[in-house]
């Protein structure tokens, strides 16, 4: 086996522990005393559930949770998730959950490159199980869903 393919399976070893690791010890689930928006997320084809919170400071995420029930990429995803967009602005979590949109689905160039995502990068081997990526996006789009709902509901205010 060639030092490269070695190194390759290092880092596909080191994105599993990731997963399993949020997986096995969620980020972000206790209950917000109160939050700014959220929404609910289901996948029919498996029975994925996640249900997101978002509370927010000056327009910065401050806090996030989520609770759900599915497989073990739909839920180290949605703590991934929590994690990712913590101090970030509405705009800033959703252009990254845009960036992953399109890393999931390989329309991500070579020059666009996924190091500054942390450990979102984690969930990159998915793609290569297409079966797999609405698990892995559920948490994803209920985010996108909310934030949608928010700036409609701020526009008629």
């Amino acid at each position: 086996m060639s030092t490269q393919s070695s190194d390759f399976a290092d880092v596909d070893d080191l994105y599993q522990e990731i997963i399993l690791d949020h997986y096995r010890s969620p980020r972000n689930q206790e209950k917000l005393a109160e939050s700014d928006l959220e929404a609910e997320g289901v996948n029919p084809f498996c029975g994925d559930e996640v249900a997101i919170h978002v509370k927010l400071t000056d327009g910065i995420v401050t806090a996030v949770s989520f609770k759900g029930i599915g497989c073990s990429i739909s839920q180290a995803s949605a703590s991934i998730l929590t994690d990712a967009i913590k101090g970030k602005t509405l705009n800033e979590s959703e252009a990254l959950y845009l960036h992953f949109r399109d890393m999931m689905y390989g329309r991500s160039s070579l020059d666009d490159s996924v190091d500054h995502l942390g450990e979102v990068e984690a969930l990159a081997g998915v793609k290569k199980f297409p079966i797999r990526v609405k698990c892995a996006l559920l948490a994803w789009t209920t985010l996108e869903d909310a934030i949608k709902k928010y700036a409609s509901d701020e526009a008629v205010k």
